[in-house]
């Protein structure tokens, strides 16, 4: 499946729920948000309908996200059918890992294939006012228990200026310790996060550098993501970059989202896609959502435009769209 400038589109990112159980500073205000209503999400009978749709146009990578995926009941069960789609390779989630930290035997039963969990610091302290209460512990748990349980794990980390980049190498030494992928993420400016002041990778790697010498280049496969992966030398497990603003990888993208409540969202940062919960409570058929959904890929930007002033620019927040 490809978009208007040809592009390859073989992931999906699938948000079914924007309830988290934590508010970090980045994603929500302290006070939360309004979430939706039931019967306003998509129902996981569509989530699978689009995406036996989708598979044999070439979608096989697909991820869970939220808000934080495991507060809705029988996120599990969703991922067991998932990969029962005929063209579905990997189902992947992004989560806090504070639900899912009891419930690692069954993910993996259920055929989670990887998972990325959320962790800016180390520091418990710091971790409880960047999620306004969350508990570290409980996340490097669950940590533990997916490397055990051989789930492709990953840690997400967002450097932020006066907040925790003195504590980045500690972070990277996670990945020196064990057979994990550490990864630095580049903020990107959306809803609360204007309000936040990112570090660039460079800075990033300078620090990491300075800790634990020359960032070997890893060509090997990580993920199907934007990520660049390097390894110093004596670290079991890998180091990453995603440098949206400082080095804009949109000209090789190759996702989509899907937002809880049924929007086929071609960009981060833009409004255009098509409300394909609509459609399917229409009662359109698999040809007219196949239809729908490669006139709106025609669409799909050339680049995200954060550093530019949009008309079309996305206003909601990332628990809103599918973090």
């Amino acid at each position: 499946m490809r978009d208007g400038l040809g592009r390859s589109i073989d992931y999906l990112r699938i948000s079914i729920t924007d309830r988290c159980d934590l508010r970090c500073v980045y994603c929500m205000p302290a006070a939360g948000v309004p979430a939706l209503e039931h019967a306003e999400i998509l129902r996981y009978e569509e989530i699978l309908r689009l995406v036996r749709i989708l598979a044999p146009l070439g979608v096989k990578h697909l991820r869970l996200t939220g808000g934080e995926p495991m507060t809705r009941r029988g996120c599990l069960d969703l991922i067991r059918e998932l990969r029962k789609v005929p063209g579905v390779e990997s189902v992947a989630m992004t989560s806090n890992g504070i639900l899912l930290a009891d419930q690692i035997g069954e993910a993996k039963a259920a055929g989670l294939t990887a998972l990325n969990l959320s962790l800016d610091t180390l520091n418990p302290d710091t971790y409880r006012r960047l999620t306004r209460g969350g508990d570290v512990g409980t996340v490097l748990r669950t940590l533990s228990r997916a490397a055990e349980a051989g789930i492709q794990t990953k840690l997400n980390a967002i450097p932020l200026r006066g907040v925790n980049v003195e504590e980045l190498p500690s972070l990277a030494a996670l990945a020196r310790e064990n057979p994990i992928c550490v990864r630095f993420i580049e903020l990107m400016p959306l809803g609360c996060a204007r309000d936040l002041t990112p570090v660039p990778t460079v800075e990033v790697m300078e620090h990491l550098e300075a800790a634990y010498g020359p960032l070997c280049p890893d060509d090997a496969v990580r993920g199907h993501g934007p990520a660049v992966y390097v390894r110093p030398e004596g670290f079991q497990g890998s180091l990453g970059f995603i440098s949206a603003l400082s080095h804009e990888f949109c000209g090789h993208c190759n996702r989509v989202r899907l937002t809880a409540d049924g929007s086929f969202k071609l960009c981060l940062n833009h409004t255009k896609g098509t409300d394909l919960r609509a459609l399917l409570r229409s009662g359109a058929s698999d040809g007219e959502v196949e239809a729908a959904i490669r006139s709106a890929l025609a669409e799909k930007p050339a680049r995200h435009n954060f550093r530019e002033a949009l008309a079309d620019r996305e206003a909601r927040r990332m628990n809103e769209i599918g973090g």
